[in-house]
């Protein structure tokens, strides 16, 4: 048998001329076919195995140290590395972020109204969200007070009395007109402008 010819068609080494001759023997002979198609069978078996190692490869592996750190974490360890790497910097990058200021805290505002014909006197405002807030008659004086803890910025308010006639603060010079074609007064507080605005 011809097992030269088997090997170069196993190993993909014959022109065209030397297939036609493979081809043409498997087909005349029985005996060189079964022989073929064992070789074939082995080197499936061959390929699935893995390959020996070289000597000069294995005489080093002892050298490698037994426990390594690829090893135990595997091929997730890169992608992890860089996801905390990325987290450290982002918390560096918000440390030299611009600091956003404070929220301003309320402040107290005392709001005085002259009604010595009044029984009874409220405050609505942006404030207290437009729900009237009884004052306090000072005596018998004719005044009424009352004194707030009052977000920081430019508000709008009005005083209810009697039976809820509204009218505005006396003392305060900016007004402006509400959609319902009254007036309001408008303070800003905080920052040290706690005073009307003009």
């Amino acid at each position: 048998m011809d097992e030269s010819l088997i090997s170069l068609f196993i190993d993909d080494e014959m022109d065209l001329d030397e297939k036609i001759v493979f081809v043409e023997t498997v087909h005349a002979s029985r005996p060189f076919t079964t022989e073929a198609v064992d070789l074939l069978e082995q080197e499936k078996l061959l390929r699935i195995l893995p390959a020996p190692a070289p000597v000069s490869a294995m005489a080093g592996w002892l050298d490698k140290p037994l426990f390594s750190w690829s090893r135990f974490f595997g091929s997730w360890w890169p992608p992890a590395a860089g996801f905390v790497t990325a987290m450290i910097l982002v918390g560096i990058g918000f440390m030299f972020m611009p600091k956003q200021p404070p929220l301003a805290s309320p402040a107290e505002h005392r709001f005085v109204l002259f009604l010595p014909q009044a029984s009874q006197a409220r405050i609505v405002g942006t404030f207290t969200d437009w729900n009237p807030v009884p004052m306090h008659k000072i005596g018998a004086s004719g005044y009424w007070s009352l004194t707030l803890r009052v977000p920081q910025g430019q508000h709008r308010y009005s005083y209810l009395v009697e039976d809820g006639d509204r009218i505005v603060d006396p003392t305060v010079t900016a007004r402006e007109q509400d959609d319902f074609g009254g007036d309001n007064s408008v303070i800003v507080v905080g920052d040290g402008n706690d005073a009307p605005v003009s």
